[in-house]
This record gives structure tokens, C-alpha cells and sequence, in this order.
């Protein structure tokens, strides 16, 4: 079954500084593995200053989000799009990649600016949910746009025992 669409919040069993309290947007997922996007690691730089053809599509402020480890110089755009149609591949919903090419511009509700992305190999990501690496939860549009603590977000809206985990300090021995 094809995890598309769903988060990736990770355990407190996930130490990989790379996805340490992350939260991930599941963008594909088959047999031969799976891409996605961190959500919630904000850079400094600025993405109209980085990435010129976006200027007109972002706020002046808006910084460029660390998708993930995976070819940390490729620019990927994620918006909500007024036509799901116009989204090169949509996630789900109307939350999809685009383009920002000479053959035109989709109407955008939201966009953002990620560097780089997550990718697993055929059945990686299964075995990390095995060993229990990660939680799910399905994806909701404002989770893509969250400039707040999405990772507690995410597992405060699961709730239950994961209210508590969402208020577990990175390190607990300083607890």
C-alpha cells in the first residue's frame, strides 16, 4: 500500500541527526522506494534571493525548508494549487510540485521553497516502520505550510499517549 500523502513523524527511537524530530510528507512511495520532503527544517537563506524565478510567487521573508539529505542543491516547489492539474506531480489533495518554467506559471494558494529531499530504497522505508522509526499520520494541506512546531502539532493532533511525546525535550536526561 502506497504511503503517498501520509507523515512521517520520527520516534524517539530515530536518532539520524537528519530526521531527528522530523515530520515528512510522504511525495511517492511504490516498490521501489520512496521520496519525501522534512517539512519542518528552516533555513536562513532566502529563497527569492536563492532562487530568483520564485521571487514573484513567495513573500520577500520566505526562506528556503531543508527537504532532507538527498541532493541538498536541487530546488523542489510545493504549492497548493488552485487546479490540481497544473501540478507536474500532485501529493494529494491540491498540494502537489511545480514548476515555475518559461511555459507558464500555476495559480498558487501557498507556495514553498525546499533544498533537497528524503529518499529510501525498495523496501527501506517499510523496515524502518517495522522497527517502529516512525509514526503516521495523514497529511493535511496546512501541515506542508506550518512555520510553527509541526513535529508537536502533528503528534498533538494524533492524540493520546502521543500528547506526551509531543512535549518530550530533544534531550530527555535534561528533562
Amino acid at each position: 500500500m502506497s504511503l503517498r500523502g501520509q507523515l512521517l513523524i520520527a520516534s524517539p527511537s530515530l536518532f539520524d541527526p537528519n530526521f531527528r524530530r522530523s515530520v515528512v510528507l510522504v511525495a511517492h512511495h511504490d516498490e521501489d522506494g520512496a521520496v519525501g520532503l522534512v517539512l519542518n527544517r528552516r533555513s536562513d537563506t532566502r529563497a527569492a534571493q536563492a532562487v530568483p524565478p520564485v521571487a514573484d510567487l513567495v513573500d520577500s521573508d520566505a526562506t528556503i525548508w531543508l527537504g532532507g539529505p538527498v541532493e541538498p542543491e536541487s530546488v523542489l516547489l510545493v504549492a497548493e494549487v488552485e487546479d490540481p492539474d497544473e501540478a507536474f506531480v500532485l501529493v494529494f489533495d491540491c498540494i502537489g510540485f511545480v514548476s515555475v518554467d518559461e511555459g507558464g506559471r500555476p495559480a498558487t494558494r501557498r507556495l514553498r521553497v525546499f533544498a533537497g529531499f528524503a529518499g529510501w530504497g525498495p523496501a527501506q522505508l517499510e523496515g524502518e516502520l517495522e522497527v517502529g522509526s516512525w509514526l503516521q499520520e495523514p497529511a493535511q494541506a496546512d501541515d506542508v505550510f506550518s512555520d510553527g512546531d509541526l513535529f508537536g502539532e502533528v503528534l498533538r493532533r494524533k492524540g493520546g499517549s502521543f500528547r506526551i511525546l509531543a512535549q518530550m525535550p530533544l534531550d530527555p536526561s535534561l528533562n
